[in-house]
């Protein structure tokens, strides 16, 4: 079985291949054009400005991957159908339809964050040879537009935990980046700044960590970033890198608490972290060891899966497809595929 997956949910153009049987399967082709230096002097990303290019990019990294052969020997096409920015899916969504038509190959859907939840079979051997061994597993999906606790009960079968109320975890930390002035994307200044700083020079508060339920808040940590900062007479550097260590703390605290605490309530045999987020190193430190003290798999993405890449929905599209979990789209009926910018895996 060979799969072409499309990804083009923000602001990367990605294609990939992943070819294969069971669970010997490989990743073939792997391809990302990042807009990251275009949105840059825009401080953000700017969706009209996205879907432009990924219109300009995205045939010319199709010819680049597929080479001469181009669909011949693909057997079924994937694409991001959400959630996402809705002007950038459509254009995945619209070259995807096209291709399958075109060559009358069966077209998926992808739920993207579904996508993220398959790095880890990208990245880890151990899971994607027995992975039955690891469900029920509970995945923490932590991305500029998500922060959820996800329990996997099986390929295909999630349920939703918790969810944040308001600003993700990742948006958190390019807001704070945007506070103290650091550019665009902010997460990996922060983190790389924190290095250098105190965490525990500034008290901030540590919104909905003893809620009760499993649901995340970071726009008030964000604010209270905000308000610290205004009451400094000269912010300095010193002052910049010791914000950026106590607010790393305490979201990866707030992270790392609820996620154990879900862990061992619901008596998982493992645990996931995807998405953007997961390239923060004391994150990954953090729930690494919470899960060694409670003997807990911990998995996590290669740095080059963290974020948006078309292998990630290769992935989950070859394991939707091995595990019969949803009907492609053949013919005619491939037109009715629409995009859906608010898409959760949870609701079948």
């Amino acid at each position: 079985m060979r799969v072409l997956a499309i990804e083009s949910s923000c602001d990367e153009t990605a294609l990939a291949v992943i070819s294969g049987s069971g669970n010997a399967w490989f990743l073939e082709k792997n391809a990302v054009f990042s807009q990251i230096a275009i949105h840059q002097k825009f401080g953000g990303i700017v969706p009209e400005v996205a879907a432009r290019k990924h219109a300009e990019t995205i045939i010319p990294l199709l010819t680049e991957t597929l080479g001469e052969n181009k669909l011949a020997d693909i057997d079924y096409l994937a694409v991001t159908a959400g959630p996402g920015l809705i002007t950038s899916l459509l254009l995945g969504v619209t070259a995807a339809k096209s291709l399958a038509y075109a060559s009358q190959k069966p077209l998926l859907p992808v739920n993207h964050m579904e996508g993220h939840i398959y790095s880890n079979w990208l990245s880890n051997d151990e899971l994607k040879n027995n992975d039955k061994n690891y469900f029920p597993s509970l995945a923490l999906v932590v991305s500029g537009g998500h922060t959820e606790l996800v329990l996997m009960k099986g390929h295909g079968d999630y349920q939703l935990l918790g969810t944040t109320l308001d600003d993700a975890v990742g948006e958190a930390f390019d807001k704070v980046a945007k506070i103290l002035k650091l550019g665009y994307p902010g997460g990996p200044i922060v983190s790389k700044l924190a290095l250098d700083g105190d965490e525990n020079f500034y008290d901030l508060p540590r919104p909905m960590l003893n809620s009760g339920d499993y649901n995340f808040s970071f726009s008030g940590l964000k604010t209270a970033v905000l308000y610290t900062l205004e009451k400094e007479k000269n912010i300095t550097q010193e002052a910049v890198k010791n914000m950026c260590a106590s607010f790393q703390k305490v979201a990866v605290e707030i992270l790392v608490k609820k996620t154990i605490k879900a862990a061992c309530e619901y008596k998982v045999k493992s645990v996931l972290l995807a998405g953007g987020v997961a390239a923060n190193q004391k994150l990954k430190t953090g729930l690494q060891s919470v899960c060694d003290k409670n003997n807990l798999p911990f998995f996590f993405p290669e740095l080059k899966y963290t974020g948006d890449n078309a292998a990630m929905i290769a992935a989950a599209a070859y394991y939707k497809l091995q595990n019969h979990l949803e009907q492609t789209l053949v013919g005619k009926d491939i037109f009715n595929l629409g995009v859906k910018s608010n898409w959760q895996i949870f609701n079948k």
